[in-house]
């Protein structure tokens, strides 16, 4: 109905859609995808979720988030309409279905020539899932995540994602558990198509060149992508807008779209410079290594390449290190996550993958998000006034962290009782951890933010205002 009230079942019918849903994954994959399409030359809209620090980064138009001045202008006009015919028999849409209707609005208005959509949300009954004719359709990597809501076995989860397959439109997928495959194989059977399976990306196909989006996991993501977006071409009749090489690498316009990809809060690594103005990302006394993991999947992806970046880092030392002599690396956590998640999973995934890799915590920190503050803009702050701050999740989220320790008689030496603190606000944690750092110069302060996209993103707002 909402979409009625804006006239814009014709205008989401138009799209030429790339549809995307998933556990993990599916984010990454949408960039990648939309990468690739905008380096052979489309117009391209790009709609994620969450966003980071500003709403306005759900809304990409050519790569670029859409500018302020754009999404004030589309947001007003399809509130108002909304505003008008809605009441007690028909409600305003809720917060993603409204952002979707957002997304649709703009896209369209905007002329782009495909529409790379992430799922919000399961699938079948996703606000994205209006599309009644995508291009194509891609499954990323299923998982245990959002079971409150979609079921707590990866049967159900599999169905709900399944949702999203239509009649005589491509699929793809990447190699899933046994039960979750068979699901999804069902569901294209039941509508007459082939769900196709695609392994990860050969990195000889790109040429020696890195992906844009850093993990080994993201070889998968960008396996899904280049399929994706080699369907959405020929089914859209611009194969002849690339050239496909003999010796079994990929498009040029392939590997570009795959090597400039951006996406904030995934594998991102980040040098806090108010330490150290002269240095380079592995040679700041203070670096932040920011990943949104949230499930127990995507923990222990998040565990095995902090381990990996920072052995790297180890042992090809930047010139900061090699002129301050007998340096010491210390590792802290710094984590949330929300309390439908279960950290009784999270944290001993988290803890046990990086102890098989050699790593180990010296310190945790856990603190509340402030993410209730964010505005449109990137400038927007708490409210004045000391408020009253309920700690008893990150008090539980410790405790768990303590046992954990208790059961595995310290790390890198250390006893339980000083292994973590909670803090009351997450500025007042990034103060700590920048004092710290600047009193102990022979330790570079290595800080893993996970469990949490919010988390990630309220951390990239303090240290990059």
């Amino acid at each position: 109905v909402p979409a009625e009230i804006l006239e814009l079942e014709e205008p989401i019918a138009r799209l030429k859609v790339v549809h995307v849903a998933g556990t993990k994954g599916k984010g990454s994959t949408c960039t990648f995808a939309e990468s690739i399409l905008r380096s052979c030359g489309f117009r391209t809209g790009l709609f994620t979720s969450p966003h980071l620090i500003d709403v306005r980064e759900r809304f990409r138009l050519d790569g670029l988030d859409i500018s302020e001045e754009k999404f004030i202008r589309y947001f007003w006009w399809c509130w108002n309409k909304l505003k008008v015919k809605t009441g007690d028999d028909i409600p305003m849409p809720a917060y993603f279905r409204f952002l979707a209707l957002l997304a649709f609005k703009i896209f369209s208005d905007e002329q782009v020539d495909v529409a790379v959509l992430e799922v919000g949300l399961g699938g079948k009954y996703d606000a994205t899932n209006v599309v009644k004719a995508p291009v194509v359709c891609g499954i990323s990597s299923l998982g245990y995540d959002h079971m409150e809501i979609l079921g707590n076995s990866l049967v159900e989860i599999a169905g709900e994602k399944a949702g999203i397959l239509k009649k005589g439109v491509p699929a793809y997928t990447v190699p899933q558990p046994e039960v979750a495959m068979s699901v999804l194989k069902q569901r294209a059977s039941e509508l007459g198509v082939s769900i196709r399976i695609v392994p990860p990306l050969d990195p000889r196909q790109l040429e020696d060149q890195p992906l844009g989006l850093h993990g080994e996991h993201q070889y998968m993501n960008a396996g899904l992508a280049v399929a994706l977006a080699n369907t959405w071409l020929e089914r859209q009749g611009h194969l002849d807008r690339i050239h496909v090489k003999d010796h079994g690498t990929l498009p040029d316009q392939f590997i570009k779209g795959l090597s400039i990809a951006c996406l904030q809060g995934r594998a991102q690594i980040v040098p806090d410079l108010q330490v150290s103005s002269e240095c380079k990302d592995t040679s700041c006394p203070l670096v932040f290594y920011l990943d949104g993991a949230h499930s127990p999947e995507s923990m222990e992806i998040c565990a095995k390449w902090f381990s990996h970046v920072t052995k790297k880092d180890a042992a090809q030392p930047g010139p900061l290190e090699q002129r301050r002599s007998g340096i010491n690396s210390k590792k802290i956590l710094l984590f949330n996550c929300m309390s439908v998640r279960d950290p009784q999973i999270l944290l001993p995934r988290l803890l046990d993958t990086c102890a098989q890799k050699g790593l180990c915590f010296d310190q945790a920190l856990f603190v509340p998000n402030q993410s209730q503050y964010n505005k449109l803009g990137s400038h927007a702050s708490p409210p004045p006034g000391r408020e009253q701050i309920d700690l008893s999740w990150q008090l539980s989220l410790q405790t768990v962290w303590e046992d954990l320790l208790r059961g595995k008689k310290g790390l890198n030496g250390t006893s339980s009782s000083g292994a973590s603190l909670v803090f009351e606000s997450l500025p007042s944690a990034i103060k700590w951890l920048r004092e710290t750092s600047q009193q102990n110069q022979s330790t570079s302060c290595q800080v893993l933010v996970t469990g949490s996209l919010h988390l990630v993103g309220d951390v990239l707002r303090l240290i990059k205002t």
